[in-house]
């Protein structure tokens, strides 16, 4: 299928690991031009590299932080320098394992932590892209939320807080931008096997003798940790594998739906 992107220009936060950078290849793959943006450059000359022999031979890095406002103000104009408009921004940062604990373990900076990286830097993050995007033909956002905020898990009450206030914010944005056709849309993950989530049980997989790579091997460990983490299919799902979901919503073939969240989780909202 043809997604109409040959050309197109994408922004991806979080695009230089993860799901982020799965997607990044995908629209590489397709012939677009890619921006990955992180906070550190060390990741940065292996995956444009990537980037450009998957077939976006105008991919580049730009050191981002979306918790400071002068960061992503400066990167989006770095890119309207660049490229004058915007047909994609994808926003896949989240938080880290220093939110994650029940609600009496949580104080103030874990929720403002919380809130800043996953809400707040995705609101900057559209609020400097909005102008690139209006200049562009078509213009799509994706934001990668949570099926956590559907399946509660008490250990996980920040972050998937900071999920929900994006999935709403996605869903009001929408709204907003629906007259001008920028579709917005929520992306939202199950448990995937991301270098983030093998670092966070490394010391259990390694006591228990099992594989960090092994998605059932993963999976077992987090449904013991947060529960609803193995779904109908058994295991974690692959970075690549949602990878194609945000791309298509976030493309021009996409030209109809727009406020959803669909839920790419092996089939856990099921059980």
């Amino acid at each position: 299928m043809d997604l109409g992107l040959q050309g197109a220009t994408v922004a991806i936060t979080g695009g230089t690991a993860g799901m982020g950078r799965a997607t990044a290849e995908c629209y590489a793959r397709d012939g677009a031009r890619v921006a990955v943006l992180a906070r550190t450059r060390s990741a940065f000359d292996e995956v444009v590299a990537s980037l450009r022999d998957a077939g976006s031979p105008d991919a580049l890095g730009i050191v981002t932080d979306v918790s400071d406002p002068d960061s992503v103000t400066a990167a989006f104009g770095d890119l309207a320098d660049r490229w004058g408009s915007l047909n994609v921004l994808v926003n896949t940062v989240g938080a880290g394992a220093t939110i994650v604990g029940e609600f009496d373990a949580l104080d103030d900076w874990k929720w403002d932590e919380a809130f800043d990286l996953i809400t707040m830097g995705a609101v900057r993050a559209c609020r400097a892209a909005l102008p690139l995007l209006r200049k562009a033909e078509w213009a799509r956002i994706v934001n990668v939320s949570a099926h956590s905020v559907q399946r509660q898990s008490p250990r996980l009450i920040a972050y998937t807080a900071g999920k929900a206030a994006l999935t709403s914010l996605t869903k009001n944005l929408s709204q907003t931008l629906a007259k001008e056709e920028i579709l917005v849309n929520t992306v939202s993950p199950g448990t995937f096997l991301t270098a983030q989530i093998r670092d966070y049980v490394a010391t259990e997989i390694a006591a228990r003798g099992l594989d960090p790579a092994d998605p059932v091997d993963v999976a077992t460990i987090l449904e013991e940790m947060f529960g609803d983490a193995l779904g109908q299919l058994g295991r974690a799902g692959l970075p690549e594998e949602i990878a194609p979901m945000i791309t298509m919503l976030g493309s021009q073939r996409n030209t109809y739906t727009t406020g959803a969240d669909l839920n790419v989780d092996g089939g856990s909202d099921f059980r």
